[in-house]
């Protein structure tokens, strides 16, 4: 079996595996965990998501000449929508827009949409490079300003005693062993985590924040959730170990920065504006090789992390 093929079931494994989870949390969620968000809101998310991805689909495989990815028998349909499951469900989990779906919807439209609008050219083929589910919540945060996030309190508010150690617990195993046998994104959560605890000393030192104050979010489901599951997309991080911990770090450096400039929300936008970067060095790089092909002299620059 070559590489590449082993890369593609790898990754579809991940992503059947992080589905399965991701469903299993938002359920327990709304039944036991106390998820303050209406049962609508996941569905209307996985509405929108679904449908933006099929409609998507559809006008890109006319685009290019070739069938739809979801035509085919079992399980093609159920894999395509795989990214689609995991963005609805957790800009629905992550947000909190009271009462209102709008947002929620938003989210998810803009989540799926990134894929396919914001992509770069590389090897012969193109990528997204936008976290879709980050984006969608970025961008959300962004044109409502009254939407919030969901407060880390509503994971573990119905669970007492041990119950508040094994859910963490759980995240941390599962996510441990995904990011390790599947997505091997080990060095990129090492990078994050250890300049992230760098950024909360130099804060404290710099400008006198409270270290353990500061740390603190570390201590949180969301920041598990976001370390395990999201900061780690295969799809849109480096994979090489140099560059997944440049990129770790780097996020950790943003949201240090944005702390320290009292910016809200800084762990979401920090990943946005490490994304950009990331895409603005891949379209450069594309660029360079694209002149280098036509025999246009170009200077060398090296090869980017992914």
């Amino acid at each position: 079996m070559s590489a590449t093929v082993v890369k593609k079931d790898l990754r579809l494994t991940a992503l059947r595996r992080f589905a399965i989870a991701i469903t299993t949390l938002n359920v327990l969620g709304h039944t036991v965990l106390g998820f303050e968000q209406a049962w609508a809101t996941p569905l209307v998310a996985l509405f929108a998501a679904y449908s933006t991805e099929i409609l998507l689909e559809l006008f890109e495989s006319r685009r290019t000449g070739r069938p739809p990815r979801f035509l085919g028998g079992f399980p093609a349909p159920v894999d395509f929508l795989l990214s689609a499951h995991i963005s609805g469900l957790a800009v629905s989990m992550l947000l909190y827009a009271n009462d209102r779906l709008l947002p929620v919807a938003f989210a998810a439209v803009t989540a799926i949409g990134s894929k396919y609008l914001f992509r770069v050219g590389t090897n012969g083929h193109s990528r997204h490079f936008f976290n879709p589910s980050n984006l969608g919540i970025t961008l959300t945060l962004l044109a409502f300003p009254w939407v919030g996030i969901a407060q880390p309190y509503m994971f573990t508010e119905k669970l007492t005693g041990v119950g508040d150690w094994i859910l963490p617990g759980i995240i941390v195993c599962t996510g441990s062993f995904l990011n390790a046998k599947l997505t091997k994104r080990v060095p990129l959560i090492l990078g994050w985590l250890g300049a992230f605890v760098l950024q909360a000393v130099v804060r404290h030192f710099l400008f006198g924040n409270l270290l353990l104050a500061s740390l603190n979010p570390m201590t949180g489901v969301a920041f598990l959730l976001f370390t395990f599951y999201m900061v780690t997309d295969p799809a849109t991080t480096p994979s090489s170990v140099r560059g997944q911990v440049a990129f770790g770090a780097s996020v950790a450096a943003a949201y240090g920065v944005l702390m320290a400039s009292h910016v809200v929300f800084g762990l979401f936008f920090a990943l946005t504006s490490v994304c950009i970067l990331r895409g603005v060095q891949m379209q450069a790089q594309a660029w360079l090789a694209r002149r280098a092909e036509m025999g246009v002299p170009v200077p060398a620059v090296a090869e980017p992390g992914s």
